[in-house]
């Protein structure tokens, strides 16, 4: 099984759209995961025109009133893989998405919320976050691409280029 691994894409609220980068490094999958935050439910059927995809709700998405699960556990080839958009503070505390893994009885644990990509193996428990195809944060955009076969798990970062975020103005007037 080769899965599309993506999350935190806040179409359209802080960038206009996926880049296409995604969905050509997404043309060969059998699944997409999304880890929350798409911001708008086209997002969704965008992706499920690549391959079946499933997404879980993000702190955002409840702002915007998009209704998917909070949760979801699938099984592929006797691996459980949990999909969570792993709100947690401080951002990225992955004691604390080893504890959500736990909750949820499997043995990998994708998440999004911290805009950064990461994989790591705590104990038993595999984590996997993608970052975000659009709004990084101290990172570069990034999507994911796992591969599981005979009961094994390979999990790839993929860097897809620039930000395609819209720009934030700013303003602060500073006195002297």
């Amino acid at each position: 099984m080769f899965i599309g691994v993506i999350s935190d894409t806040h179409i359209p609220d802080r960038a206009p759209e996926i880049p296409q980068a995604v969905f050509d490094l997404f043309s060969e999958v059998d699944m997409i995961l999304h880890a929350g935050d798409l911001t708008r439910i086209q997002v969704l059927e965008d992706l499920n025109q690549i391959a079946p995809t499933k997404c879980v709700q993000g702190n955002m998405d409840r702002a915007y009133g998009i209704k998917v699960p909070r949760r979801e556990v699938i099984n592929v080839e006797k691996i459980k893989i949990g999909l969570d958009h792993g709100e947690v503070y401080p951002r990225g505390d992955t004691q604390q998405l080893k504890y959500i893994a736990m909750e949820m009885d499997v043995d990998v644990l994708i998440s999004g919320h911290t805009h950064w990509a990461f994989i790591e193996e705590i104990e038993d428990v595999i984590l996997l976050n993608p970052g975000s195809p659009t709004v990084p944060r101290l990172s570069d955009p990034s999507v994911m691409l796992v591969t599981v076969e005979d009961g094994k798990i390979d999990a790839e970062i993929k860097k897809i280029g620039n930000p395609v975020c819209k720009a934030l103005n700013f303003k602060k007037e500073v006195l002297r």
